[in-house]
């Protein structure tokens, strides 16, 4: 409101200014008292529409310089919003990238095996991936019975497959029951799965006979003698084995090498041993 009066100000002083400078330019005589007082008039007033002149001058000075600001500011927002987007991007990839050199490696490391590559497609509503689908199916050569790798070792089995998908039951499911040994010694047992157990990334390994060399640290692998599983594949660790309370065997727990709290691809192995019964080992 102010800086618009100053304008009309302005105005006004400056048109007064050049009827009164016009008025004197006429070279008469008679007019010299009148050019004189003029003079006296025109100074001061000359000086006020110079510092109202001034005024406005640097408010508009203020406003582009705040002008300029704002689209500095909003060019730097946009900056900083496209170096984010990118910055996930690139952690996206790198876990993407990290998460295929692990599947590389468990594929170098079981080459005797046939195998194809799914991604993870929809879980159950459990908090781990005890059951969960994947988007490769009979199509690919995947069969019910297929065993399914992930994180270092032993995911699953294939228990249903369509053309294009199939379900994966997952050791840690409660049904699950896989046939293992001990790599050190080839003392045979039991993995049992275990939701509740899993909660602190646990299985438990049972029927390990009297006597059995099952240590600490263990390696644990699909057994020779499995009827669901390929032999030769890790299980995981064994921790805290025990002698069993009826003194005739021995039982512990197991550190799974896979991880199932976010499977995203997994390798499966298109080579079976049976399809006819899943609930078994």
């Amino acid at each position: 409101m102010e800086s618009k009066q100053n304008r009309y100000i302005l105005i006004g002083l400056t048109v007064f200014c050049i009827l009164l400078i016009g008025v004197t330019a006429i070279n008469d005589q008679w007019l010299a008292p009148l050019r004189t007082g003029v003079g006296y008039v025109l100074i001061p007033i000359q000086s006020g529409v110079n510092r109202v002149g001034i005024s406005i001058y640097q408010e508009l000075s203020d406003y582009g310089q705040l002008k300029t600001a704002l689209e500095e500011n909003r060019r730097l927002q946009s900056e900083i919003d496209r170096l984010i987007e990118e910055n996930n991007r690139l952690t996206a990839e790198q876990y993407e990238l990290q998460r295929l050199r692990e599947l590389y490696d468990l594929d170098q490391e079981y080459m005797q095996y046939e195998k194809t590559a799914a991604r993870v497609i929809a879980n159950d509503s459990g908090d781990w991936f005890q059951v969960f689908r994947v988007d490769k199916g009979s199509a690919d050569g995947i069969q019910v019975g297929s065993n399914v790798l992930a994180g270092g070792g032993l995911a699953g089995i294939v228990t249903d497959v369509g053309a294009h998908y199939a379900t994966v039951r997952s050791i840690i499911d409660d049904s699950s029951r896989v046939s293992a040994m001990a790599v050190q010694s080839g003392e045979t047992c039991f993995v049992a799965g275990d939701l509740t157990l899993y909660k602190d990334g646990r299985l438990r390994i049972t029927n390990i006979k009297k006597g059995g060399d099952v240590k600490e640290g263990d390696r644990i692998v699909t057994s020779n003698i499995s009827s669901r599983f390929l032999p030769g594949i890790l299980v995981g660790y064994a921790v805290d084995v025990s002698i069993d309370s009826n003194q005739l065997t021995s039982s512990g727990y197991l550190i799974p090498a896979a991880r199932f709290n976010n499977l995203q691809e997994v390798l499966i192995i298109t080579d079976v041993k049976e399809t006819e019964d899943l609930t078994g080992e």
